[in-house]
């Protein structure tokens, strides 16, 4: 009756956990959209970099949806979720390298980016929405024992972050005329972008 219990709840756990996923691709794929047409119209480093990142998040939400359907089905997971990890690393390495390069650029020619109030209003959405997710998903990967879970939490909380380092640069470009705050904003992303990356990249060597 124990090992019942035990198996319906684990399996309402991942279920749970492939409704978060679902919820996280939807809102990333019209986030990634948003970000990047922005982002192009504004000139906007920061903001096409946030919009790659939720590409990013996208492809790993997909890769955990893979995962967690294989252990509902009882398939072997484990090799692949390594190599999906790695996959996701390199994805974050390739990002941190473009913003860098961008943002640096723009820094160097004085590049001014024209303000985007619709920028403001999703980085704002972003800073509310991403938490609460994020949190969701490390409980979950908590009761399930899952480190894919676990780094795609910390990969949203991370989204989190970049929501209000994106804030902070548009909000000071658009009402204090600081064009430097974007390609800055853009640049604060990186020790997080490629923290991640490394983990990924490095996972269970």
């Amino acid at each position: 009756m124990v090992r019942r219990t035990g198996r319906r709840e684990r399996a309402g756990s991942l279920r749970r956990a492939l409704a978060l996923e679902w919820t996280l691709i939807g809102y990333n794929v019209l986030e990634a959209a948003a970000s990047i047409l922005f982002g192009v119209w504004a000139g906007s480093v920061a903001l096409i970099g946030f919009g790659l990142d939720s590409v990013i998040e996208v492809g790993s939400a997909l890769l955990l949806v893979w995962r967690l359907r294989a252990e509902q089905r009882g398939l072997a997971y484990e090799a692949k979720e390594r190599t999906a990890r790695r996959l996701i690393g390199w994805s974050f390495l390739v990002l941190a390298g473009y913003v860098g390069w961008e943002a640096a650029g723009h820094l160097v020619g004085g590049v001014a980016p024209a303000g985007s109030l619709p920028g403001v209003v999703l980085a704002i959405l972003s800073l509310i929405v991403m938490p609460i997710l994020g949190l969701a998903q490390l409980r979950i990967a908590g009761r399930i024992g899952s480190r894919a879970l676990r780094a795609d939490a910390m990969e949203t909380l991370v989204c989190a972050y970049l929501s209000f380092t994106l804030l902070l640069g548009l909000a000071m470009n658009a009402w204090l005329g600081w064009w430097w705050a974007d390609p800055a904003a853009a640049l604060a992303m990186l020790p997080l972008l490629l923290h991640e990356g490394w983990e990924g990249v490095q996972a269970d060597e």
